[in-house]
């Protein structure tokens, strides 16, 4: 049987009973912290829960800058090839250029030779140019309109303004000089008599 030994209190009691009853209280206290852990851990979720959703929505708050940054973008990309022409513009210029000296003979006079060959070729180019600036134009506009019918309150990102201004003043640029070259005062045909 078990030895009798004396607690801390003074009571006799067996060596065994006493093994026992420190492990219970040990295993009393090692489930007691970690049922508190396990809260303090419930009590984080729920505390990073509505944080997470506040980011989530944050994020979903800031991805509505990101399509206004980009066709701000897209507005002054389209005004720079306005004013510097285009792949379509080329190939539209070649095409008429083309079939201009189809439809010439090498009896047609100077002027219908200039007209059809090079005229046609440089106002193709310009309606090219105009179609650019004025898509430049409108979209440069929607993005510095879109804060008046979206979310009132939330200001736009100063970049997403500059930048569509700067598609706004290039496709105005751009315009101008297409109505410009296609009703030849810049830069228009020679006379031929």
């Amino acid at each position: 049987m078990g030895t009798k030994t004396v607690d801390e209190t003074g009571v006799k009691t067996d060596d065994e009973k006493t093994v026992k009853a420190e492990e219970e209280a040990t295993t009393d206290q090692t489930v007691g912290e970690a049922g508190e852990a396990e809260d303090a851990a419930a009590d984080t979720d729920d505390d990073t829960a509505p944080q997470a959703a506040a980011g989530g929505a944050v994020e979903k708050e800031g991805s509505t800058g990101v399509g206004q940054g980009a066709a701000a973008v897209v507005s002054a990309g389209l005004g720079i090839v306005s004013l510097t022409g285009s792949w379509v513009g080329t190939v539209a210029s070649a095409r008429e250029s083309l079939i201009g000296q189809l439809e010439t003979s090498s009896s047609s006079n100077v002027g219908t030779l200039i007209e059809k060959g090079y005229g046609d070729a440089w106002h193709a180019t310009a309606l090219w140019g105009g179609a650019f600036a004025l898509v430049a134009l409108i979209v440069g506009v929607v993005v510095l309109a879109r804060p008046a019918f979206g979310a009132p309150g939330r200001p736009q990102a100063p970049w997403i303004k500059s930048v569509s201004w700067a598609g706004v003043a290039l496709g105005v640029i751009g315009l101008l000089l297409a109505v410009l070259k296609y009703t030849d005062v810049l830069l228009g045909l020679p006379s031929t008599g």
